[in-house]
Formats: C-alpha cells, sequence, structure tokens
C-alpha cells in the first residue's frame, strides 16, 4: 500500500505539472463555454434559436439558467468530454512507454501492479477534478446569464444535479478506463490516440448505422462503450437523448448504462493491469 500511495503521489505531481493535463482541461471548458452558453445566448439575444438550435426563445434561456445545470454538465460528455480524457488517458500511458519512464520506474520504483496502479489512481484523481471544476465552472457561468438576464436564480433540484456529477464522473471514468488501455495496448501516444478518437466519432457510428439496416444487430450496438455513456446521459436529460445533442441517446435505461459503464471500467482497467505486468516495456 505504501508502494502503491507513493507511485500515485509521484504520477499526480508529474501530470499537474505536464502542460497537456491543462491544455486538455482548458479545451473542455472551452467547449462548455461555447456550445452550453455563448452559441445559445447569441442566438437568444439576436432572436434567431435557428442560429443555433431550434425552440422558443423561453427554453434557449432557461437551458443556460441554474436549474438546467444538471443536464448542461453531462450533454456534452458522452462524446466531446469523453474524447479529451481518453486523449488524456492515453497519453499519460503512451509516453511512459515513449519516453523510456516505464524502465526507469520498473527498474528503481515498486513493481509493476503499485506502478499502475499509482497511474490509474493518478488519472482517476485527474477526471475528479476536471469535473469539479467544470461543475463549478458552469454553474458560474449560468449565474452570470441569469444577472444579465434579470432572471431569478432558482436552484437545480439537488437529486438532479447529484446524478448529473456522479454521471458525468462515471462516463468520463470509462473513457479514461478506455485510453489507459489503449495507451498499454499500443504502448505509443499517437496510435492509443489516433485509435480512440476513430471509435469514437467513426466507428460507433458507423456501426449503428448499420444496425439500421441488419434486423438483430442492435443487441451488439446497444451495449457498446459510447452507447452506454450516451444513455446514461440521455436519461439525466429531461428530452431523454431526442434533442439531437451528439452522443446522447436513449437506446438503454439509466440503471442499464450505468451497470454497463461498470462493467467497462472495470474490463479496461483489468486489461490495463494485465498488459503492462505480462509485456516488455521496450
Amino acid at each position: 500500500m505504501n508502494a502503491l500511495a507513493h507511485s500515485a503521489r509521484a504520477e499526480l505531481r508529474r501530470l499537474l505539472r505536464w502542460p497537456a493535463t491543462w491544455v486538455l482541461g482548458g479545451v473542455w471548458l472551452t467547449l462548455q463555454l461555447l456550445f452550453a452558453f455563448a452559441f445559445p445566448y447569441i442566438a437568444y439575444a439576436t432572436g434567431d434559436p435557428d442560429a443555433f438550435q431550434g425552440g422558443p426563445m423561453d427554453q434557449l434561456l432557461a437551458s443556460m439558467l441554474p436549474q438546467s445545470l444538471p443536464e448542461t454538465l453531462i450533454a456534452g460528455t458522452p462524446m466531446f468530454g469523453g474524447a479529451i480524457v481518453m486523449i488524456f488517458a492515453a497519453l499519460t500511458v503512451g509516453s511512459a512507454y515513449n519516453w523510456g519512464t516505464w524502465k526507469t520506474v520498473l527498474t528503481q520504483g515498486p513493481g509493476r501492479g503499485a506502478a499502475t496502479g499509482g497511474l490509474v489512481a493518478a488519472v482517476g484523481v485527474c477526471v475528479a477534478g476536471l469535473v469539479a471544476v467544470s461543475t463549478a465552472f458552469t454553474y458560474g457561468l449560468s449565474l452570470l446569464v441569469a444577472a444579465v438576464e434579470s432572471q431569478d436564480i432558482v436552484a437545480p433540484a439537488w437529486g438532479d444535479f447529484f446524478a448529473s456529477v456522479g454521471g458525468s464522473a462515471l462516463i468520463l471514468g470509462m473513457w479514461a478506463a478506455a485510453g489507459l488501455f489503449l495507451g498499454a495496448l499500443t504502448r505509443g501516444p499517437a496510435l492509443s490516440v489516433g485509435l480512440g478518437l476513430l471509435w469514437t466519432f467513426a466507428v460507433e457510428n458507423l456501426l449503428r448505422g448499420a444496425a439500421a439496416l441488419i434486423d438483430g444487430f442492435d443487441v451488439v450496438t446497444d451495449y457498446l462503450p459510447g452507447s452506454g455513456a450516451g444513455s446514461l446521459a440521455g436519461s439525466l436529460t429531461a428530452a431523454g437523448g431526442g434533442d439531437g445533442t451528439p452522443g446522447v441517446l436513449d437506446v438503454l435505461t439509466g440503471t442499464q448504462a450505468s451497470v454497463l459503464l461498470g462493467v467497462y471500467v472495470a474490463v479496461f482497467l483489468a486489461l490495463t493491469f494485465t498488459l503492462v505486468k505480462r509485456r516488455d516495456v521496450a
């Protein structure tokens, strides 16, 4: 346990000093700012909701206010947030191989299990921190919109709020675990990131398109990682995945999606530990 704790602290210190950590975090916050607030507010201010998304103007404004925080927080996590944390996790493991870090750590430091566990724990802390910062950032922007538009500040339903925070953490955690697995599988940053983005933005969408043409194929596509993440997000939004938000689906119930994501986290982490332990680090 001491070796694991020391390894986790060392990895966390490395990640917090790594520019990629802050750049990717900044990209996610920028996307939240643009797509959840800036573009909708421009559409609202100009009186043209079709400039961003259809719907009555009062609904467009309400989507940016504090009472809509649960939906705003989780809507972007299945696709864009997931892609960002997958890149981060894949780079974390892949660069450890590419830079020869694993050779130094495993020669002079703890065993492979403790070293891998410390890295996984450090990535988990970073993902949890991203969720916390994103929540505070989104809430602050919603308060700003309410103040500018002289709207009453109505707190979100706290049950929905905590469900959204937990759902966001589970979705991002699953994609982070997938990134760790890809980094260990390819033993390099470039290929692991490329494979992750290809799967997230292309392969799953193509498979879901094929499911519309092949009877019974949806038994497979409904249980893909992206389907589980999108369904969990869809179960926590009022539109239930039917508002056209990229990556948000309604193919599974919230309970089914949560269990599926938990299984994927366990499988991806088990595969990551196995790959690091059994293969040469070179």
